[in-house]
């Protein structure tokens, strides 16, 4: 039993954290992205996602292996979209472009509350420890990851939020021309994020910064508060 809890102690437990780090909040921003659409469907008249039983915070209902790696590598990626079926909108058009943007709003979102709890944490109310820390990091974590995935997902390259908010201010021969590409989509998403992180230029990286830096105010506004609990 001695040895056991030797061999226990010395374990390196870092390769898990930083594991956890990673996949956890890469989890939490794809499921609540791909919620975000089916609620929005189902609330604008489509049931569909409903019946598929994507209207869950199960991650496991809305994991793309390809995507999650790419977030988790790249910290650009996808989820396995919610199936929508437009043609139950009242309104077509504008039906299909709210619900995609509710994706990437709802990313935005969760960034700024990550950081309103990062700012509050900050403060005299997190006692000093390694649980303290790892919640932080994985708080920071998660919300960068959330604007990288709200960032990306607005590019207007189909099958991405941003092609489908596009077909809402595009005449529908054009938009059929575009979708007629749809297949070829992800392999140039894949190649153009693998190209871009190998270069200085990033621009994926500089825009999800620059959105992070807009949605500081959060972190000050939970810092704030916390000087209250002194």
């Amino acid at each position: 039993m001695r040895e056991l809890q030797e061999i226990w102690r010395g374990l390196d437990w870092s390769v898990l954290t930083d594991l956890l780090l990673s996949i956890v909040p890469a989890l939490l921003c794809i499921t609540l992205h791909e919620l975000a659409h089916g609620y929005t469907a189902y609330r604008l008249g489509d049931d569909t996602a409903k019946r598929a039983g994507r209207l869950t915070l199960n991650p496991l209902k809305h994991i793309d292996i390809m995507g999650l790696a790419m977030m988790v590598i790249f910290k650009f990626g996808w989820a396995k979209p919610v199936p929508v079926n437009m043609w139950k909108f009242k309104n077509p058009k504008r039906g299909m472009a709210i619900t995609a943007a509710a994706g990437p709003l709802a990313n935005v979102l969760l960034a700024i509350l990550c950081l309103f709890l990062f700012g509050l944490l900050s403060g005299p109310l997190l006692k000093p420890g390694k649980a303290g820390e790892y919640l932080t990091q994985m708080l920071l974590i998660t919300a960068y990851l959330s604007t990288a995935l709200a960032i990306f997902n607005i590019i207007p390259i189909p099958p991405l939020d941003g092609s489908k908010v596009l077909y809402s201010v595009v005449s529908d021969r054009a938009y059929a021309r575009l979708m007629h590409y749809e297949r070829y989509g992800m392999i140039v998403l894949v190649a153009v994020v693998f190209l871009l992180s190998r270069t200085n230029l990033n621009p994926l990286g500089r825009a999800a910064g620059w959105l992070m830096d807009k949605l500081l105010f959060a972190a000050q506004w939970g810092f704030e508060l916390s000087r209250l609990f002194r």
